[in-house]
């Protein structure tokens, strides 16, 4: 027996919020409490991180290989392996405006061509939090004179070139593993696989608006 076929999407329905607060205000996010009306299946209360979202951006260089940075990460307690990103915390930035300042800022390089490669919920029964990846290629480095000043956690973060081949290994060995890096490498090896045709333009729709 054949399956029907359908297109696999999802899709942005918000139910009713009867009632919403703030129950935790954070340095860099809150934590609010919304009572929900599910219609027949009743109403529930559900709390969850508020969080503005955030991009990241594969870089991806001639040589096929990707940008990563490597970050110490308090709540787990590691140092981790990751492409250049940020939050969205700039009022009225657009999102490819966002990713160019992060590469920017995060990694000295600028690119000439963007496309958007994937986008996903971080942990979509607890957090708000979405994330848009690009790619990025035409890749250059911004001079010494002209960089950005990193502080706090980020004084220190190193960056390197490692191939794409390489990160997909190290994430089949349980190596690495930074969530925006793991889908970002599949999504760009699922896009070179298909010689580039699944990629979307920079200022594609996002589903979470």
């Amino acid at each position: 027996m054949n399956a029907e076929r359908f297109e696999l999407a999802d899709v942005r329905a918000p139910r009713p919020v009867t009632s919403t607060s703030t129950v935790f205000e954070g340095r860099v996010w809150n934590v609010d409490s919304d009572d929900i009306d599910l219609g027949e299946a009743g109403r529930v209360t559900r709390d969850y991180v508020a969080h503005p979202g955030a991009v990241a951006i594969m870089a991806l260089n001639d040589n096929d290989e990707v940008f990563l940075v490597h970050q110490y990460r308090h709540p787990v307690r590691s140092e981790l392996w990751e492409p250049p990103a940020g939050l969205l915390d700039v009022e009225g930035e657009p999102l490819q405006a966002a990713a160019a300042r992060e590469l920017f800022e995060e990694a000295d390089l600028v690119a000439t061509t963007w496309h958007t490669l994937t986008d996903f919920y971080t942990t979509p029964g607890g957090s708000a939090e979405a994330i848009r990846i690009f790619l990025a290629r035409g890749i250059s480095d911004v001079s010494a004179a002209e960089r950005f000043v990193r502080e706090d956690e980020e004084a220190d973060m190193v960056g390197r070139w490692v191939s794409l081949d390489d990160v997909l290994t190290a994430i089949a060995r349980g190596k690495v593993a930074c969530p925006t890096l793991l889908v970002g490498a599949f999504a760009l090896d699922a896009a070179r696989r298909a010689r580039w045709a699944t990629l979307r333009p920079a200022d594609s729709t996002w589903l979470r608006d």
